[in-house]
């Protein structure tokens, strides 16, 4: 019992550093270096170094800027501009008509940026102008918007799902290809949403602005979008194939996205430096938070806090899913306060014990979190995706959640459904290697 103490002190402090303002790499190194002076007899500073070099040097976290990389420089393509005019001839006739765009347009874009934010900031750019200026309802552009970019997180190449394999030694391929489905199917429940919700509110979609067009003249339009497919199709299809690791399909990306971007007219000097440093730092950010989590979960190991707190779970003999449903509230309370990242570097050293010793896979796990992390983005006070979408629109931050609040509901569903099917995460995984 007096470990469970330990670590409700450990976790105040850490909640208290945060809260005054202290980066979390500098909070998370300075809760280490507390527990081990005081909580065991290990150096601190040989503890330090070696954490923060093993931690540094990871072959698998070589594909983190690159395809931050990739994304950066599609961000400051052409791709937002055609995305719109790409999309919408298919989804003129479809009930929700160009709500659509916002899912599809996210999902996309999702698909080569790996991150919310640039997902949210990009789509959200082409499409609450132009949704709005058509006479769409408010509630359902931010929403769709909101709810759809927190694909970033999931579908492949997922950001977090890197930082989730390097810090729990998962396979980084794996976890991508786990991504797909549950991907798909988060885009199908928020679709259809949008068409149930048009058919009972036609107040709010706009009349007569579908066009008459044949298959072709869809294709035409949808042109631009064609070499986008097939980079994302390229990316993961190596991985999935087993052709590429994730690393080397990383580079392959990086090099086909300067290629579609020069192409596109859109590549110069100021473009190029802009993404160069924007990669540069965005990966220092999450690479300084990996080594002071890395060095925490040094620490705890060698306090003993985790493997107690992992025994103390099961003498309350909780069901997998009684402990996935207590995690789910932990989770969705933590991404209040902390963005993604940090919550999955934060609570794995932790949790992942008491996971393992409840017999839930630890892959399946990965996505399971980063869904729940993913409804974290969409609410108050700090959800990142809630800040992009009122940095666009000004319009007040809670009014942005209450729009959003469907799509948070759909989320929790998707955990509902994974948790009930766990094949949807696992099933494409396991046929790797075939």
């Amino acid at each position: 019992m007096e470990m469970i103490w330990m670590s409700l002190l450990l976790l105040v402090l850490l909640l208290a550093l945060l809260g005054a303002g202290l980066w979390v790499a500098f909070s998370l190194t300075a809760i280490g270096c507390i527990s081990l002076y005081f909580f065991s007899n290990v150096p601190v500073g040989d503890s330090l170094s070696t954490a923060f070099y093993s931690a540094s040097v990871s072959w698998e976290l070589a594909a983190l800027p690159m395809f931050i990389w990739m994304g950066e420089v599609l961000f400051r393509s052409r791709l937002s501009e055609e995305m719109f005019s790409g999309i919408a001839p298919w989804v003129g006739k479809v009930p929700g008509k160009l709500l659509h765009t916002n899912i599809l347009g996210c999902g996309i874009f999702a698909a080569i940026s790996g991150s919310s934010a640039a997902t949210a900031a990009t789509i959200g750019k082409m499409s609450i102008p132009e949704l709005t200026r058509r006479g769409y309802n408010k509630n359902q552009i931010l929403g769709t918007l909101a709810g759809s970019a927190t694909l970033g997180l999931l579908i492949p190449p997922s950001i977090i799902l890197i930082v989730y394999g390097v810090a729990t030694e998962q396979s980084i391929a794996r976890l991508f290809v786990a991504g797909i489905l549950p991907g798909i199917m988060l885009m199908l429940l928020f679709g259809g949403y949008v068409m149930i919700w048009s058919l009972l509110n036609p107040e709010g979609i706009p009349t007569g602005e579908a066009e008459h067009l044949s298959f072709r003249a869809k294709l035409r339009r949808s042109r631009p979008l064609i070499p986008v497919m097939l980079l994302i199709v390229g990316v993961i299809g190596s991985i999935y194939g087993g052709l590429a690791s994730p690393t080397e399909s990383a580079a392959v990306g990086v090099a086909l996205a300067h290629l579609l971007s020069w192409k596109g007219g859109s590549m110069s000097r100021d473009t190029f430096t802009s993404a160069l440093m924007g990669t540069v730092k965005t990966s220092s950010m999450i690479a300084f938070i990996l080594m002071g989590a890395h060095f925490l979960t040094t620490s705890m190991a060698f306090t003993g806090i985790p493997r107690e707190l992992a025994t103390w779970i099961n003498t309350l003999d909780l069901s997998p899913n009684m402990l996935l449903i207590a995690l789910t509230l932990f989770f969705i309370l933590l991404g209040c306060f902390l963005d993604g990242i940090s919550v999955v570097v934060l609570t794995t050293s932790v949790i992942l014990p008491m996971v393992e010793a409840a017999g839930i896979d630890p892959l399946w796990f990965g996505i399971y979190l980063v869904i729940v992390v993913e409804m974290s983005q969409i609410t108050p006070p700090v959800g990142f995706n809630l800040f992009v979408i009122q940095g666009l629109t000004g319009d007040n931050i809670l009014r942005i959640a209450w729009a959003a609040l469907p799509y948070f509901l759909l989320i929790l569903s998707a955990v509902v459904l994974i948790t009930l099917f766990p094949a949807i995460v696992t099933y494409l995984p396991s046929q790797m290697g075939r």
